[in-house]
């Protein structure tokens, strides 16, 4: 059934930066896609995503050309996104958008974001220079720490100090879902993390994404009282949010976004 509302949970990072994820609810987009997806990459009908897209762009207040989204590869490349960006042609922006996992900007009226069904979606905010990011930190991402590297990206950019920031923490699997095998504990392990701090072993070895990124900006200097942790686990509520564990790979995504007015 078509809709014509899009519907988003927003998140008070800052009264100047408009933050949020997308939901499952309202627009065009059927079965596992149904009904609010507007990301390229993972098999959805084209022209159902051009409608959630103008939806999305009207309940933001801003042309569709402005809502940036990069085809992640679970990596750490992250993308600075500045007033020339706009001016390139559709296909040298999607070139630019590549295999990447993070995008930054302090352009005012452009939306950044990135997509996740499980994996973790980071916004930052700094609040002396007016920058944000946003970061996907699936497992791999997390492990390879993309929260630190963006956060040192955002310092070369605009002078961010991580004591400045704000951070949400946005929905992905929690820790009671996110059952992992022992090579993916070992990676962690190896990667130097304190694994009391971040897992629990029951049947197999669960591991706690949110509270690993959380760690990392604290670490920085980020103060706790600062980031906001989602309480959501889009596996339990996959019925409200995406979860590719729950409805596939080849199923529609959060997308989370960031734009400073």
């Amino acid at each position: 059934m078509k809709s014509d509302t899009a519907t988003i949970a927003y998140h008070d990072i800052a009264p100047s930066v408009t933050a949020f994820s997308t939901t499952r609810h309202g627009g065009f987009s059927h079965g596992v896609y149904g009904g609010f997806n507007i990301n390229r990459y993972c098999g959805d009908d084209e022209a159902c995503i051009g409608h959630n897209l103008d939806l999305l762009a009207g309940e933001l207040g801003v042309d569709k050309a402005n809502i940036i989204m990069p085809h992640q590869t679970h990596g750490t490349e992250t993308r600075l996104i500045s007033r020339d960006f706009l001016s390139l042609g559709k296909t040298t922006q999607r070139m630019v958008l590549e295999g990447v996992d993070a995008l930054l900007t302090d352009v005012p009226g452009v939306c950044i974001g990135v997509s996740t069904a499980d994996c973790i979606p980071i916004i930052l905010y700094d609040t002396e220079h007016h920058a944000v990011a946003a970061v996907h930190a699936g497992w791999r991402g997390t492990a390879a720490r993309i929260a630190a590297k963006a956060v040192a990206e955002m310092g070369l950019a605009y002078g961010t100090r991580p004591e400045a920031l704000r951070a949400v923490i946005g929905p992905g699997i929690s820790l009671d879902a996110f059952e992992v095998g022992d090579e993916v504990y070992d990676h962690f392990a190896a990667a130097g993390f304190n694994m009391e701090s971040i897992s629990r072993r029951e049947a197999k070895w669960h591991i706690d994404l949110k509270e690993c990124n959380r760690l990392q900006l604290t670490a920085l200097g980020v103060a706790p009282g600062n980031i906001q942790v989602s309480a959501v686990c889009t596996y339990t509520d996959y019925n409200d949010y995406f979860s590719a564990r729950r409805l596939g790979a080849q199923s529609g995504r959060i997308f989370t976004g960031a734009m400073l007015a």
